[in-house]
């Protein structure tokens, strides 16, 4: 599991309730003593005192404080689980950590609103008009149609267009495309699941997080399947 980020001074080891607040306000503009006081008073964190009867926080304290806050923010984590998860982390079975940061979302997501014919799409990938047909009824485009009816199609959709002439240069046929159309429906309401609570309360904030998640998650996703894929046909290779 990755590492928490480092938020203080490698040459700091302890920190006040004050630097503590100071060091999480950047990330987290909530913060604040009462919050880190209630986490405590809850066991979540145990910060030592000074001779003098002070909170001191130890790099530790601040990574845990990160965490619980992250996972307050992030996924909606109730506190109860958050407590499991640091005895665990405690006891040494596991370690929390904070997710490596995913791609930029305005970059993942962008489009360069191109629109293309059919023809254009066809010219541009490769792709008879056989083929195209064949991909559109396995679901594979999901053209728009304007209200005289042309349909206009996507730079993602031109995207797809060359892979999937590729594929089918290959042998195989538009009814085998299903099989991945239905694996990234499958992908998409299973990420979708992630940002529902989010989504339910439409705001700039809200949609800024939901777009970093599913940046995030939709790359660390599409890793797993491609190294999975790439693993068992090295396997199948060897053999």
């Amino acid at each position: 599991m990755a590492e928490l980020r480092a938020v203080g001074s490698p040459a700091r080891r302890t920190h006040t309730i004050g630097e503590v607040i100071n060091l999480l306000r950047p990330e987290f503009p909530d913060i604040s003593v009462s919050k880190v006081r209630f986490l405590e008073s809850r066991g979540l964190v145990r910060p030592s005192r000074s001779s003098s009867g002070y909170r001191i926080f130890s790099d530790e304290d601040l990574q845990r404080i990160q965490y619980i806050l992250s996972e307050q923010r992030d996924h909606y984590t109730p506190l109860k689980v958050i407590k499991s998860k640091l005895s665990a982390w405690d006891s040494g079975e596991e370690s929390p950590g904070v997710p490596d940061s995913g791609p930029p979302p305005k970059a993942y997501f962008a489009s360069s609103g191109v629109s293309l014919s059919a023809r254009e799409i066809m010219r541009s990938s490769g792709l008879s008009e056989t083929h195209l047909e064949a991909l559109k009824r396995e679901g594979i485009f999901d053209p728009v149609e304007l209200p005289d009816g042309t349909l206009i199609y996507t730079d993602s959709d031109l995207v797809i267009a060359r892979a999937a002439h590729r594929l089918m240069g290959r042998g195989l046929e538009a009814r085998h495309l299903r099989g991945i159309r239905l694996a990234a429906d499958r992908q998409t309401d299973l990420l979708g699941q992630l940002v529902a609570p989010l989504l339910r309360h439409r705001n700039p904030d809200n949609q800024r997080r939901s777009s970093e998640i599913l940046a995030d998650t939709c790359e660390a996703a599409a890793v797993i399947q491609e190294t999975l894929v790439r693993s068992r046909l090295r396997k199948l290779l060897e053999h």
